[in-house]
């Protein structure tokens, strides 16, 4: 497939139809996402036993994690417009698969298991090749306020994405939920093929790849993707992991990225649940205080999506990390439902605008032909790493009780803060003007 070559951006990201296009695709993927997770738990309830539909439901996470890395390898050599759209297309024609088999009989677990894996080991190449995109269809100056859309996009399906599955179960069944699921997704193919992708600069080559390569085999990819086609995937892997190791913004701050996610993962998951069963809020006022969570990361992103840029870039991610951190120690020592949720909204705003600073540095500092395997890196620490926090800090909420717990997740959080001004190159980064 060959793509079609842009010129650099001649305007604002959230009027550039180019940019508008990934956007559209981008939110039905999403909300595809949504859906399909509300089916498959659904239809795992229906075909076992819980504890056989949890099982179904971690199955995607193991191949998810283990394949990650090798996902941005892919993501670079191949180029991440080719990657997302074949697997995003594989990603549909499974969905759609078991929506008939569904249809058709009652086959069990079986098929909701295979989908399950065949879904985490396609999200292992489509996830490092979506988030190696944006910086291939807009100009560096235009990432934050991307992020901002992207972050905006992310609320939407959430928000959208639950209701409209738990609507389409209860109205047709899990069968119609994983069609709905599987259009959606489809839908994200024709926005996306018609999305124009900038080359790689001529010099944008790993450090296995010689001068003799400047002829790419389509504009997508560009010099650096044909060059690294000459050394191996586990060469491109490890030239990945030494870029990053030898950064002096990139390697800092995945640290910075680790901490958050390592010290926010708990609390907001296993933490909040518990803190909610404790104070006797119930179901309903957890729900009450992730409301207040995720209009508090809507503000964060809309924020961004406005204004574009922030100045001092990584001051304010630091700044924002360290009163974030500060936020999620006190959510624990809140009384009232309606005091928790105003602190949920702080941490929302908080932690959204630190993590899509730290999103737009990582785009913005990344030499484009290594992205892929930047954002995979990212990607495993932040989906396949961190939520192995959770049953630590569901054993510690059990031996010490929640408030020391959230003391010590806001401490690790707001080490990522004391990282961010430590390291003198990383706060001192700026995005592009």
């Amino acid at each position: 497939m060959t793509a079609t070559v842009m010129a650099p951006a001649a305007t604002q990201a959230h009027r550039d139809p180019n940019v508008l296009r990934w956007l559209g695709a981008y939110a039905c993927s999403m909300l595809g996402d949504n859906v399909y997770y509300l089916a498959l738990s659904w239809a795992a309830v229906q075909a076992g036993t819980p504890s056989q539909a949890g099982a179904v439901m971690a199955v995607s996470a193991v191949p998810r994690a283990l394949l990650m890395l090798g996902g941005g390898v892919i993501a670079d050599r191949l180029g991440p417009r080719r990657v997302v759209i074949g697997s995003d297309a594989a990603r549909c024609a499974a969905v759609l698969a078991v929506a008939a088999l569904l249809a058709l009989t009652r086959p069990g677990l079986w098929p909701l298991a295979l989908l399950a894996l065949v879904f985490g080991t396609v999200d292992a190449v489509f996830m490092p090749a979506v988030g190696a995109l944006p910086a291939r269809i807009t100009s560096p100056d235009q990432l934050a306020r991307v992020q901002g859309m992207r972050g905006l996009a992310i609320r939407f399906a959430s928000v959208v994405g639950a209701p409209l599955g738990g609507l389409v179960v209860a109205v047709g069944g899990a069968a119609t939920a994983f069609g709905v699921a599987g259009l959606l997704i489809a839908a994200f193919l024709p926005l996306l093929v018609a999305v124009r992708v900038r080359p790689l600069p001529a010099d944008d080559t790993s450090d296995e790849t010689s001068d003799d390569t400047s002829g790419a085999e389509d504009g997508e990819d560009g010099a650096g993707a044909a060059g690294s086609r000459r050394a191996t995937a586990w060469g491109d892997l490890a030239a990945g992991l030494r870029y990053l190791r030898g950064h002096r913004v990139l390697g800092p701050l995945m640290l910075v990225i680790a901490l958050g996610d390592f010290g926010f993962v708990g609390p907001l998951n296993v933490g909040l649940t518990l803190l909610a069963d404790h104070r006797g809020w119930g179901a309903s006022g957890m729900g009450w205080v992730l409301a207040g969570f995720g209009t508090g990361a809507g503000a964060a992103s809309l924020l961004l999506a406005v204004r574009g840029r922030l100045p001092y870039a990584a001051l304010v991610a630091a700044g924002a990390i360290l009163a974030g951190s500060v936020a999620i120690g006190a959510l624990a020592y809140v009384p009232t439902l309606a005091g928790a949720v105003g602190v949920a909204l702080a941490v929302g705003l908080l932690a959204g605008l630190s993590g899509a600073m730290c999103g737009a540095l990582l785009q913005t500092q990344a030499d484009p032909a290594y992205h892929g395997r930047v954002t995979a890196v990212s990607g495993l620490v932040s989906l396949g790493l961190a939520p192995l926090s959770m049953p630590f800090a569901a054993a510690a909420i059990g031996a010490w009780g929640l408030r020391p717990v959230f003391v010590v997740s806001a401490a690790v959080c707001g080490l990522g803060g004391v990282v961010t001004l430590c390291f003198r190159d990383l706060r001192r980064a700026e995005l592009p003007a």
